[in-house]
């Protein structure tokens, strides 16, 4: 393909500056194609969600998603609110997830909402205008755009800009973007796997391109491997059942769940921890687990064939299932249980009460599993806070808190590194990745001859090799 037909434009509206936010505009005088149009979450996360969008959804051609992570999709009902009329379009396993994330957080901005309007009925204060939250409504709009696509399978937009989807190996149905037209191909990792998991196969390299956006979550660090993994989440795991504490697994209801339910019943099933008692309380989870059930397509193949046999990865002997309030409230004098709650980075869910109730115990243990943004309270307390506030109360933190890092979705930086390096691309743009990770992406890029990049929310970047423009 040649470079000097490069005429693709990058414009982030969110994801460039910072990890959460993801919504990428490509575009060429063939068409206009947003990649994601996720959510931010951390501090200030209500004002982002709701400024404008630097530039016009009615203008844009086509959406698609990489994955259904709310930091990705977050956005979607604030686009087609805002004028998006074309199609939206991902694989069939990232709409369904897509959609449960979706109404669930209509149904908690709707919870809120309704919480901030009494507050203010009681204060004799008129409620402020505006759309104040998405609801029911708002998702059932976003879902009439949806168009499922195969992997592999190319769909052309615009006026000749053909898209294709690779499998990304990050979370079910999660894929990388691939954008072709006359102005030469692009492509968007959206979030890559490690490939080491025990649920989901290494992510498949890219076509040939000109340009690459590649996400840096991890792009300044190594993971340990699975077997280091496995052996030093049973080893906190084990010590804190030995003293008769209780474990906290703060996890997303999406992959980090199934990946901790599975480990726990191989650990049990091998001899490698007790057989105890484990406790999912969180609803949200359980209805993932249920679409890795659906959607073994996605999976490495051994774990659709146990799947197929009848042999349930995701029920470690015992498992419960809290579904309720009350049952979640139950676990507070528990002692020797491993509970297994969201919100991952400890934003909101029932892992607040957990850690209200459970973490000035010093017999008990935070196991940290997943990725921590800044400014999360989970990043506040994988970082040695000794207090936190939680629900207006100071909470200490007494329990062991341990970061096992090797159960991430995502790639490390040698995995980032083989993913771009496979594209032979000239232009290298990282997202996706707070600043020393993508800074360390970056240098790495340079230092291999690659045009390495930096997107910057709301402003146009050529993504044509320097020596053309």
């Amino acid at each position: 393909m040649s470079a000097e037909a490069v005429g693709w434009t990058l414009r982030s509206a969110g994801g460039c500056e910072g990890v959460t936010g993801s919504a990428h505009l490509l575009a060429c005088e063939s068409g206009r194609v947003l990649v994601d149009a996720g959510a931010f979450q951390g501090p200030d996360e209500e004002s982002a969600n709701a400024a404008p969008w630097p530039f016009d959804p009615r203008g844009i051609d086509a959406v698609v998603l990489t994955h259904g992570h709310l930091d990705h999709v977050g956005r979607l009902p604030a686009l087609v609110a805002g004028g998006y009329r074309g199609p939206i379009l991902a694989t069939a396993a990232t709409f369904a997830v897509a959609e449960v994330v979706l109404r669930d957080a209509a149904k908690i901005r709707a919870e809120d909402a309704d919480r901030r309007l009494r507050r203010l009925r009681r204060a004799g204060r008129a409620p402020s205008g505006g759309r104040v939250a998405e609801r029911e409504v708002d998702v059932e709009r976003v879902l009439r755009h949806a168009r499922p696509v195969s992997f592999h399978r190319s769909v052309t937009v615009g006026r000749g800009v053909e898209v294709e989807l690779g499998r990304a190996g990050h979370v079910l149905g999660a894929a990388w973007v691939s954008l072709t037209a006359r102005a030469g191909r692009v492509v968007a990792s959206g979030d890559l796997g490690d490939g080491d998991g025990p649920l989901h196969p290494p992510p498949e390299p890219p076509p040939t391109c000109d340009a690459v956006l590649v996400e840096s979550t991890y792009g300044d660090r190594r993971h340990r491997d699975a077997a280091a993994t496995r052996a030093e989440f049973a080893a906190v795991v084990g010590r804190t059942l030995a003293r008769g504490g209780n474990v906290l697994v703060p996890t997303f209801a999406l992959e980090r769940t199934q990946a901790v339910l599975a480990t726990l019943q191989d650990l049990m099933r091998t001899g490698g921890l007790p057989a105890t008692r484990v406790v999912l309380d969180a609803p949200m989870g359980e209805r993932m687990t249920d679409l890795y059930r659906r959607f073994p397509d996605t999976l490495r193949p051994e774990v659709a064939a146990r799947l197929a046999d009848g042999d349930d990865p995701f029920r470690p002997d015992g498992l419960e299932v809290a579904l309720t309030s009350e049952a979640s409230r139950g676990l507070n004098q528990a002692r020797g249980v491993v509970i297994i709650a969201g919100a991952g980075m400890m934003t909101g869910g029932r892992i607040l009460h957990h850690l209200k109730h459970q973490a000035w115990r010093e017999r008990n243990a935070i196991v940290v599993v997943g990725f921590q943004a800044e400014g999360t309270l989970g990043r506040r307390i994988v970082d040695g806070a000794r207090r936190v506030r939680v629900w207006g109360e100071t909470v200490a933190i007494a329990a062991e808190v341990h970061t096992v890092n090797g159960f991430s979705a995502h790639a490390d930086a040698a995995g980032l590194d083989a993913w771009w390096r496979a594209s032979g691309a000239r232009v290298l743009v990282p997202v996706h990745g707070e600043p020393p990770a993508r800074a360390s992406l970056a240098a790495r890029a340079r230092a291999a001859g690659v045009d390495a990049r930096e997107a910057r929310l709301g402003e146009d970047l050529a993504l044509a090799p320097t020596a053309t423009l």
